[in-house]
């Protein structure tokens, strides 16, 4: 259990916090101290008075605990549980409610007592909350408190439902949730504005009591809400920092989630670092953009006063480092993603032989290759290259249901005007509107409107190659499995979504792949399709010789960017190809206004793109280097061996 930094704190973390390898680490290292309780309790003839959360994050906890039970014997008889929190109204059959989740991760599997499970009833009458809560509140403390309370922490650093504003002695109570809050629960509803607007939710007061608090959190996506939480002021804005208060508290949480606290993100502040050359050159990039001076002009006085006295000292003289980075950074940019046909390429990010490449963009939906991408997309193809691209999913949840309909209108419009039999077609139209008009929140749409969403996003993909200059023997549509699989179980199996993938590979035999490298997320379907791009090339690499000179290179979304001293690849964009670019993303016309899944941006996509592209090219420019209209970055997977 690989366990990291253990109850580390530093004079910025004002909770002790534990960093661990992954969630899977942290996850079975929880389930332990659960499982130990609940035994000594046992042994003390005692119960066991448990605070349990729900959502992503204690799903491999409860996980472990069913194992435990199943498999080394650990008893429930003798527990009593106490859920954070419902929404409201919820019914306790619904796929939504966290009764359904409970009883589905947990309670189904293991011997509890049915009559010591307690969680929040979302089917109450407004006039009956008020007692509820209170009663709630009062069967907790007739058991003497919580023993162990376990947390997530929302993006709002909601704990429980506990929203910004939350008072930190409250109790079990009714609550509006935030608007990020209903964003982030969006895509189990189906869209936010099916999510309820209000829950019953244990208050931080609550919380507070318990004789121990674990706060877990895994990924990126938590990192900035975890460094509020540890290292900020306390603030009613983020409830999380609250639990600052607590002697009885500890953050749990991966080394993605750890990953902008001081001690991790900027070391040089907090102890005496290793000074390898992506420590030094990340100090760097950041100390220019902290004082917004071009690394050429940072001074000694600039090393000294902002924590890095030790690098001046032991790497010194401060000009020899910057010269040294500000080359670093300078030898990233290209003009030639492919490689630039003799030329010497020992100071370039890519090989200049073979002078003509074979390359594959896998894009996980049908859009990201040209939003993420598409000037880099261009610039292969116009230089000359044998670009593929790689559709691994038909992205067929992200269309409206009246683009379909209008589409299925269209087919059938254009079948009478040749002439042909439209029986078929008006039967489909008229079941599809019947569908639409009955369909519950994140209902699975019919076979027949699946196949018309993703056919009208496989339209929109071509269009959107064919003008990046692609021939269409070039453009590939994987439709991988796990895709819709997903739809009807919970159980992951990638086995033939792998297979396929190596079939594709060992097809083109590419020197170069460009895949999705968004991994905040790690269930999201940009960490899948990674993920079976690179078990397919582990697979391949031990077999097949043309692996060992295919480089992978990883590119980003329209959301957020790789950081500057991440950044081994720049590709600069001219203002006509910012233009050609967002040509390209147009023929994605269902993705456009407002698509399905806007995330928490409500720009649209083509805009997000521009804006992130020209932010890193004043970035650069901000480091002193050449002013670009727009830069394109990727960075580069290292296999094992490499």
């Amino acid at each position: 259990m690989a366990r990291l930094n253990l109850l580390e704190e530093t004079r910025f973390e004002k909770a002790p916090v534990s960093v661990y390898s992954d969630p899977t680490a942290a996850s079975l290292a929880v389930a332990k101290r659960i499982a130990d309780l609940i035994r000594g309790k046992q042994e003390q003839g005692e119960q066991a008075i448990l605070g349990l959360a729900t959502g992503a994050t204690p799903v491999k906890v409860y996980a472990e605990l069913v194992r435990l039970h199943r498999e080394e014997g650990l008893s429930f008889k003798n527990v009593i549980t106490f859920n954070l929190d419902e929404y409201y109204p919820m019914q306790p059959d619904s796929e939504q409610s966290y009764v359904t989740f409970m009883n589905r991760n947990l309670f189904d599997h293991v011997d509890i007592e049915r009559e010591n499970v307690h969680i929040p009833d979302g089917t109450l009458s407004m006039e009956e909350i008020h007692d509820f809560c209170l009663a709630y509140e009062q069967k907790i403390t007739a058991l003497g408190g919580l023993d162990l309370q376990i947390l997530g922490i929302g993006r709002t650093g909601h704990i429980g439902f506990n929203e910004p504003g939350s008072a930190p002695n409250s109790g079990t109570r009714l609550v509006t949730l935030d608007d990020l809050t209903r964003r982030d629960a969006s895509r189990d509803f189906g869209g936010k504005e099916n999510v309820p607007t209000k829950a019953i939710t244990m208050g931080i007061g609550t919380i507070f009591k318990a004789r121990e608090i674990i706060l877990m959190a895994w990924n990126q996506k938590k990192a900035e809400i975890v460094k509020k939480a540890v290292e900020g002021e306390l603030s009613s804005e983020v409830p999380a920092t609250y639990l600052q208060l607590s002697d009885n508290v500890e953050f749990v949480i991966d080394v993605d989630a750890a990953s902008l606290l001081t001690r991790f993100d900027t070391p040089w502040l907090v102890k005496d670092c290793i000074w390898d050359n992506k420590t030094i050159k990340k100090a760097v990039v950041w100390l220019s953009q902290t004082l917004k001076k071009p690394v050429l002009k940072l001074t000694e006085d600039d090393y000294n006063n902002n924590g890095m006295a030790q690098l001046a000292t032991e790497k010194g003289p401060v000009y020899h480092i910057n010269i040294d980075i500000f080359n670093q950074l300078q030898h990233t940019i290209t003009g030639w993603p492919g490689g630039k046909p003799n030329a010497d390429d020992s100071q370039r990010p890519e090989r200049r032989d073979p002078a003509t490449k074979r390359s594959i963009i896998f894009s996980p939906h049908p859009d990201d290759d040209v939003i993420s991408m598409g000037g880099t997309f261009i610039r292969l193809a116009d230089q000359g290259h044998d670009v593929h691209v790689a559709y691994q999913t038909s992205g067929n949840t992200a269309v409206w249901d009246d683009d379909a309909l209008r589409f299925i209108e269209f087919a059938t419009d254009f079948a009478k005007s040749q002439g042909l039999d439209t029986q078929k077609l008006e039967d489909l139209y008229k079941n599809a509107r019947r569908f639409i008009a009955d369909k519950k929140p994140n209902q699975i749409d019919t076979q027949e409107l699946l196949t018309v969403k993703g056919l009208i996003r496989k339209g929109e993909a071509i269009a959107g190659a064919r003008f990046a200059g692609l021939p269409d023997d070039h453009i590939h549509f994987q439709n991988l499995p796990f895709y819709d699989r997903g739809k009807y179980s919970k159980t992951p199996d990638y086995e033939d979504d792998i297979l396929q993938t190596m079939e594709l590979l060992q097809q083109v035999k590419p020197h170069q792949i460009f895949a999705a490298g968004d991994f905040a997320d790690p269930h999201g379907t940009h960490k899948v399709c990674f993920d079976i791009i690179h078990k397919a090339m582990l697979r391949l690499r031990e077999t097949e010789a043309w692996t060992k000179d295919c480089w992978l290179w990883l590119y980003r979304g329209a959301w957020h960017e790789f950081e500057i001293h991440e950044i081994e690849m720049a590709v600069p964009l001219s203002p006509q190809e910012v233009l050609r670019k967002r040509h390209a993303i147009f023929k994605h016309q269902s993705q456009k206004d407002v698509p399905v899944f806007p995330g928490d941006d409500a720009r649209e996509f083509w805009v997000r793109a521009e804006e992130r592209t020209r932010e890193t090219a004043r970035l650069y420019d901000g480091l002193g280097m050449a002013e670009y209209e727009a830069i394109e970055a990727f960075v580069r997977w290292k296999f094992e061996e490499e």
